[in-house]
């Protein structure tokens, strides 16, 4: 009964905002794989919803805003394919795979009732490009889409699978990873470069899981006691090295 009036409160929440501004964003964080947002209403205008899957350079906030953008535009300019934000950078839509939509759009299904629906990817440009960014055109697998392997893979690291950690910008558009810090049960620092170094801005938490996905060789640190660290030159061949950061 609980789980009923919340989703009867969610899906009166849609249909307000589809009302007011002819569509609503979803955004959806927590668990193993990277952040995703997506749209609910814009198939009145074009057929299809907007999804955009990680870009972890942007905030919520700021991802609300780029689906929010392109959304209005496209009420106008329904052929549209490529979108420059002022402040955000460049995005081109491209096909989604029809079991990315079924998969990642759970709410827009709902709002539907159905089981399928035609989905387009926002995709960043490459100033914006980070390594949670996947290639929807094709079906998900492990391969294409190392950092997504928890979407349809049981987890099975042994560690909560709420762990995050705290990385910066460089390390999420393909830096090699060189410190390693476990702090708590479930939080990491995992920087590429000097962590004392790394300005506030360039610092971003993201599911461990997404970093291990993408770097095998982060799974040594996986069995780090709190307060103890690990380092490696900038190799992911290379070894890691144990540090003490906490007597």
């Amino acid at each position: 009964m609980r789980d009923n009036k919340r989703r009867d409160r969610a899906l009166a929440v849609i249909q307000e905002n589809i009302i007011k501004r002819g569509h609503h964003v979803y955004v959806v964080s927590g668990g193993a794989i990277p952040r995703f947002a997506y749209t609910i209403g814009v198939s009145a205008f074009i057929n299809a919803e907007l999804i955009l899957a990680g870009a972890i350079a942007f905030d919520a906030e700021e991802i609300t805003r780029i689906l929010n953008t392109i959304s209005d535009c496209l009420k106008t300019t329904r052929e549209q394919q490529i979108f420059d934000i002022a402040g955000f950078g460049s995005f081109t839509l491209q096909n989604a795979h029809p079991s990315w939509g079924s998969t990642l759009a759970l709410g827009a299904l709902d709002y539907y009732k159905a089981k399928e629906i035609r989905a387009l990817q926002v995709l960043p440009d490459k100033d914006h490009w980070t390594i949670d960014v996947p290639d929807m055109r094709s079906p998900w697998n492990t391969t294409l889409h190392p950092a997504w392997r928890w979407l349809h893979e049981e987890w099975s690291l042994p560690v909560p699978e709420a762990s995050t950690a705290a990385t910066n910008l460089a390390a999420l558009r393909g830096d090699v990873i060189t410190e390693a810090t476990r702090w708590e049960v479930d939080e990491w620092e995992l920087f590429a470069g000097p962590g004392p170094d790394i300005p506030i801005e360039e610092m971003r938490v993201v599911p461990l899981g997404v970093l291990v996905g993408i770097d095998e060789s982060l799974t040594s640190v996986l069995s780090l006691a709190i307060g103890e660290g690990l380092w490696r030159v900038a190799d992911r061949e290379s070894a890691w090295q144990p540090w003490k950061v906490r007597g």
